[in-house]
């Protein structure tokens, strides 16, 4: 199987050379390909000198349209296995072999841990078959059926998918910038019958970042709060797009009640309130252009 990982960069060249001499260590790696989001920062000047394959896009693109791009391009390298990753993060040395272990999946990845603290996640997860969130890899490897929790798998920080499944469910959505991009390509491919699992063994790490699963409503649920306008906005606008899609108008109105909750009494800040019905406006009517103007805030 020929192995092809596909790292996506903006403005972290310190962090994606970190990255890239790990990658180089993995003899299970055949290719390299670095998406470079029109970084400021000297990177593309480093990727050329340092002789590393690698696209410079001439507008930054935001993750997803790093990974349609990168994802597209490993494709046509002939891989049989892409494996996806943004600059910031770093798989343990044996995360690639742990995972190749596992040949009965289509789309997979490692267990995602904070780098500050690996014994939690970075990201933290709904187990399957119920409503419990897990934030700690203690509870993830209880609930883990023959090593794999089922049907869980956090996308784009160092999963594998198969060509066979890119084939059938094509490319990430490039339009939506940052956030939701992941989920929207995970109900993708479930809606198509994927085999999907995160390996418990395998592991990847992550700088945890934002205020993911604050909870709310007395602790009921649970919102993924981001003190980034930038970040908030794109959110607010995706999620509904996808809701509608996979879950129903129901699950759109929920999140636009926990949204209006969460801003006015959970944390209150109201003006985050216009903002995000703004945002929902725009991804249900199909704009994903607004979030330039907060580019650079």
């Amino acid at each position: 199987m020929r192995v092809v990982a596909v790292v996506v960069t903006y403005n972290r060249l310190s962090l994606l050379q970190r990255l890239l001499g790990r990658l180089q260590e993995l003899p299970q790696v055949a290719e390299v390909l670095v998406v470079d989001n029109a970084s400021t920062d000297g990177t593309g000047d480093w990727l050329e000198s340092a002789g590393v394959r690698h696209r410079t896009l001439p507008e930054n693109t935001g993750g997803a349209g790093g990974f349609a791009t990168g994802l597209g391009w490993a494709m046509d390298e002939g891989a049989d296995l892409a494996w996806l990753m943004d600059d910031d993060g770093i798989p343990e040395p044996d995360c690639l072999a742990t995972l190749l272990a596992r040949a009965d999946l289509d789309f997979w990845g490692p267990a995602v841990l904070a780098e500050q603290d690996p014994s939690r996640l970075c990201f933290p997860i709904r187990l399957p078959g119920g409503t419990t969130v897990v934030h700690r890899m203690a509870d993830v490897e209880a609930a883990a059926v023959d090593g794999l929790i089922r049907d869980v798998v956090i996308p784009f920080n160092g999963v594998l998918v198969t060509r066979e499944l890119v084939e059938r469910i094509g490319l990430p959505r490039a339009e939506f910038f940052i956030w939701g991009d992941d989920v929207e390509y995970l109900w993708r491919a479930q809606r198509a019958g994927a085999r999907i699992g995160t390996v418990v063994a395998a592991r990847f790490l992550h700088p945890a970042t934002d205020d993911l699963g604050t909870p709310m409503m007395l602790g009921r649920t649970t919102y993924n709060h981001s003190p980034s306008d930038l970040k908030h906005y794109c959110m607010a606008r995706n999620n509904p797009v996808n809701l509608r899609e996979y879950r129903g108008w129901p699950h759109v109105l929920m999140f636009l009640v926990k949204t209006v909750w969460f801003y006015l009494f959970t944390r209150p800040q109201p003006r985050r309130v216009p903002m995000s019905l703004r945002a929902m406006y725009d991804g249900l009517r199909g704009d994903f252009t607004r979030h330039r103007r907060y580019l650079g805030g």
